[in-house]
């Protein structure tokens, strides 16, 4: 697809946006109407959590052969069945009348759902020139950021006023009007029926990423190594990854070109795009539960105080945008780390009586650190990347930021339960009538462990500090995972200036 000669570039453009807001926003939209659907489907609270697992696991799997599928069919084909495919999907989902149908039809909306992303992150680098980029990346960055951010506020509004159902029918009007603008102005590309797919390569990985996501979505159920189904899964995930990585360095043609891992400034951009994945998704997850248990933040209203990071995100990603396209885009990623940081460094401080102009400023600043370190990374991830690869890149991105995601999720969430456990025991052991704490009056009078109920209200504040303590050594390992970023940055070379634009093409922008 050239660069110089793409008509309607605006109208693809939206429709690439509306194509990757819907697939960014189901992955988190449905999770506060879980309950609602517990109910009307008839399912246990260990069931309905398959209903975000199979979306996830499906779209982790069918990420990495997108770039194949590109090849073979041509990009305008499976963009156009991508959309609709996710779109009926999300229909039949609104429509499903037992748990069964539910699993599926989101296993389906997962699988058409995966390329929507890389596909469109591939065709708006194809469609602007190089100088043009950083303003792309920043519009469709907005899609992939803010989506998820949003979801939880959304899903929220939907189930209040109308009912679950519509957090899957709010999808058919926007696929809609993504299909049909990409299919009258997204032009064909070209298809080369003559490669053949490696089954195996994608079999191996298909374990490797399935059993990896269904054993971090379900550890903190089934406590972990303490259940055989975790180990299962664990063995099953750690083997098909193996396989996956000796068949690609030894295969004669694996689905996933080893050489694209030779490119310096992509293999680091992986790694930098795992980090933000995590940092993403797992404040996401600290941050909610925070403010509804521990400061008493009713539902809505804590999705309300988490919205500023995502008004943060969106501004700065104009502004990193433009500034990544005149300065060197290492440096703007760095001061996004160092914003990032600083927020994180930040929470460590809350009780939840935090002032709501400070957990404002602190979310907005934390969105603001993301957008800097979001769009500067997909230019210089993908400056110096062969052309014909950017697909399989951005597919293999893509996949980095769901693996992630699902990582620091699951591994922050372990992590606060076992030191809230590990900080009320310590807490309690100094809870003795020989502590002369319990003397005083006004401790006396409300918490006396040698009563009932003075015990049982001793208890629930213990767990209460110890739920405090345990958030803050999260947001510790958060803010270490966000300087580790830092030591990726020097490995990556600065993008070679991008020709000044020709004054005819920029006329015809």
């Amino acid at each position: 697809m050239s660069e110089q000669a793409v008509p309607h570039r605006g109208i693809i453009t939206v429709c690439a946006m509306v194509a990757t807001l819907m697939q960014a926003l189901d992955g988190t939209i449905a999770n506060v109407a879980l309950p609602y659907m517990q109910g009307g489907l008839a399912a246990t609270s260990d069931q309905i959590t398959w209903v975000l697992t199979s979306y996830i696991t499906a779209a982790a799997i069918l990420t990495a052969p997108v770039g194949f599928l590109v090849t073979r069919f041509g990009r305008r084909a499976v963009f156009l069945a991508s959309v609709g495919g996710f779109t009926l999907a999300s229909v039949a989902c609104g429509a499903a009348q037992s748990l069964e149908q539910m699993v599926v039809f989101r296993l389906l909306q997962g699988a058409f759902g995966a390329a929507l992303v890389p596909l469109s992150q591939s065709t708006m680098l194809d469609i602007y020139p190089a100088e043009q980029r950083g303003s792309a990346m920043a519009i469709w960055g907005m899609g992939v950021m803010v989506g998820p951010i949003l979801g939880p506020t959304l899903g929220g509004y939907l189930t209040e006023n109308l009912n679950w159902r519509w957090v899957f029918y709010v999808n058919l009007p926007f696929g809609i009007l993504a299909l049909l603008g990409l299919m009258f102005f997204l032009p064909k590309g070209e298809s080369r029926s003559g490669r053949r797919f490696d089954w195996f390569g994608f079999g191996v990985l298909a374990l490797g990423v399935g059993a990896l996501q269904i054993m971090l979505d379900r550890g903190e159920l089934l406590n972990w190594f303490g259940s055989t189904e975790i180990i299962v899964e664990a063995v099953l995930a750690g083997l098909g990854l193996y396989l996956f990585l000796v068949h690609m360095t030894t295969a004669e043609r694996p689905f996933i070109p080893p050489r694209i891992f030779r490119d310096r400034n992509f293999a680091a951009g992986l790694g930098i795009m795992f980090a933000v994945g995590a940092i993403l998704f797992a404040t996401s997850a600290l941050l909610a539960p925070y403010l509804q248990t521990l400061g008493n933040y009713p539902v809505f209203t804590a999705g309300l105080a988490m919205a500023p990071r995502g008004l943060g995100t969106m501004a700065a990603m104009f502004v990193a945008g433009r500034l990544a396209s005149r300065f060197d885009p290492r440096k703007v990623m760095a001061i996004g780390v160092l914003i990032l940081a600083w927020t994180l460094w930040e929470m460590t401080g809350w009780t939840p009586d935090v002032s709501m102009r400070t957990l404002v400023t602190a979310t907005i600043l934390q969105g603001v650190g993301l957008g800097f370190v979001f769009i500067p990374l997909n230019l210089v991830a993908f400056a110096t990347l062969d052309p014909v690869m950017r697909t399989d890149g951005t597919s293999l991105i893509s996949l980095l930021r769901n693996l992630g995601s699902a990582i620091g999720i699951s591994a922050m969430s372990a992590m606060l339960t076992r030191n809230t456990q590990i900080v009320h025991s310590d807490l309690a052991m100094h809870v003795s009538p020989l502590n002369r704490v319990f003397d005083m009056p006004a401790i006396h009078r409300w918490w006396d462990p040698s009563t009932i109920p003075g015990a049982a209200l001793l208890n629930q504040e213990i767990t209460r500090q110890a739920s405090i303590i345990a958030y803050a050594d999260d947001y510790w390992l958060l803010m270490i995972l966000a300087l580790a970023m830092l030591v990726l940055l020097p490995l990556m070379k600065r993008p070679p200036k991008a020709a000044a634009p020709d004054p005819a093409h920029a006329a015809m922008d």
